[in-house]
């Protein structure tokens, strides 16, 4: 199933996540929906929160892009209760965009390496470490789950040129090739 994408503007995306329990029914089903309105979307990564749920899971898939990185070639993952550990390296600057805010990208200073737990759909325990252009993809969609967006690492003067812009798409007045699902006013 393909959900509509919630907008900037939508109080669920400001909303610091609920864990998720192994009583969650169709946990699954939940993931395979957001890998499927995630790539029909054109998107790498996916939060709970970018389809109107408060829940702590998010899915990216960079395996379209393994053909200039063979190590992304089978890097398709769902992370439930996510948490990062531990964020060390350099932090590199680079442009970010996000679904929830069409057509508007920002360069984000972030951590080149994290150390993350988290758990698979199947219940099954991990703990890796993420580096380059993945790590940058997981804090994005992590911070989604802490109710944070990207346009937040902005500069206030950046703030102030991009507000008229984020109005427009809490009013729906954005054109995208998918669906998205506007605040109610």
């Amino acid at each position: 199933m393909i959900y509509p994408i919630t907008v900037y503007g939508d109080p669920v995306l400001r909303k610091v996540t609920t864990e998720i329990d192994q009583r969650f029914e169709g946990l699954e089903k939940l993931a395979e929906d957001m890998f499927e309105t995630m790539h029909n979307a054109e998107g790498v990564g996916l939060a709970a929160p970018q389809i109107g749920l408060a829940l702590r899971i998010f899915v990216v898939d960079l395996s379209a892009l393994g053909e200039d990185e063979p190590l992304l070639k089978d890097f398709r993952r769902a992370f439930i209760n996510p948490q990062i550990i531990e964020k060390v390296g350099e932090k590199v600057l680079m442009e970010e965009g996000c679904l929830s805010i069409p057509g508007l990208r920002e360069d984000v200073l972030r951590y080149d390496t994290i150390r993350m737990k988290f758990t698979d759909v199947n219940w099954q325990e991990h703990e890796e470490i993420f580096t380059g252009f993945p790590a940058r993809v997981i804090q994005h969609e992590y911070d989604h789950l802490e109710g944070v967006m990207f346009v937040d690492y902005c500069s206030p003067l950046k703030k102030r040129i991009i507000k008229g812009k984020l109005s427009d798409i809490t009013k729906g007045q954005v054109s995208t090739s998918y669906r998205i699902k506007v605040p109610r006013s």
